[in-house]
């Protein structure tokens, strides 16, 4: 199986080291396109890799296309590869907004996959949510599953509304974490502790709540309970947040996001 990367940005070089260490595929099975001359220097330094200029040169020889462009490439690129591609051969897609139905007419290929990654997939934590045309098949679902795991985990929805939807918590949320903490250390930073410190006391503690949550069955309702106590210190800041209508607002910036992935969904000219 040979796998072709097109787009050597930040995250299609992500899922192409991903992929590379993937049990399915040999040595040299990964090939990855860029146009620029800078990245295609950095690809070629690469030894797992096989870096190409040329759509003419790796196109016809891949089982698998990832595409990792911005959506505003699309229109060039698919009218590139449409003569090229073979009923066989399965593209997956990153692109925000751009739709299957968008991507079978525009680059030809009936086997398409739509995903949505997040960032901690560079440090093989990610999760990617996707969704498939019906003429993927099961087999090849698994393959594409297993690819997919390699910077971290995958869930397959049941519609293209599902992968908008988890852009909203799965896709920003890293950055609603990252908020959350940023406050914390301004927090810590007031209350007298140094920089780091600050940033070694919410790291810990975000570090160790998930492993908590992971390794358990409880909710987050039952820890918030477990490590409370009725007029303690943890309760005066459940109290405040409450108060605040916290939970309220973090749900609204979930909905924004989600909102804005549908609205550039439909601006952009291939849905």
């Amino acid at each position: 199986m040979k796998i072709l990367v097109i787009g050597a940005g930040n995250m299609g070089l992500t899922y192409a080291e991903g992929m590379s260490k993937s049990k399915l595929l040999k040595k040299k099975n990964i090939m990855i396109l860029d146009k620029s001359e800078e990245k295609l220097k950095e690809l070629h330094e690469i030894s797992h890799f096989d870096a190409f200029e040329e759509l003419e040169d790796c196109v016809p020889k891949a089982d698998i296309i990832f595409v990792a462009v911005k959506p505003h490439h699309a229109e060039d690129l698919f009218k590139q590869i449409k003569p090229m591609v073979t009923s066989d051969q399965i593209l997956i897609s990153i692109m925000a907004g751009v739709t299957l139905d968008a991507i079978k007419e525009f680059s030809g290929v009936q086997k398409v996959v739509r995903a949505m990654p997040n960032l901690p997939a560079k440090v093989g934590l990610g999760l990617t949510s996707y969704v498939a045309s019906p003429e993927v098949s099961r087999i090849e679902l698994l393959t594409v599953e297993s690819l997919l795991n390699t910077t971290g985990k995958s869930i397959l929805v049941d519609s293209e509304s599902l992968i908008d939807a988890s852009t909203g918590i799965s896709g920003s949320g890293p950055a609603y974490v990252f908020y959350f903490m940023q406050s914390m250390m301004e927090a810590g930073l007031q209350m007298g502790f140094s920089k780091n410190d600050s940033k070694v006391l919410v790291s810990q503690t975000f570090t160790g709540a998930i492993e908590l949550f992971n390794q358990s069955n409880l909710s987050p309702n039952s820890w918030m309970e477990k490590v409370s106590s009725k007029g303690g210190t943890t309760q005066a800041a459940l109290d405040s947040m409450d108060d605040n209508n916290v939970n309220e607002l973090i749900k609204e910036a979930a909905f924004a996001a989600f909102s804005r992935a549908v609205e550039l969904g439909k601006e952009n000219k291939y849905v």
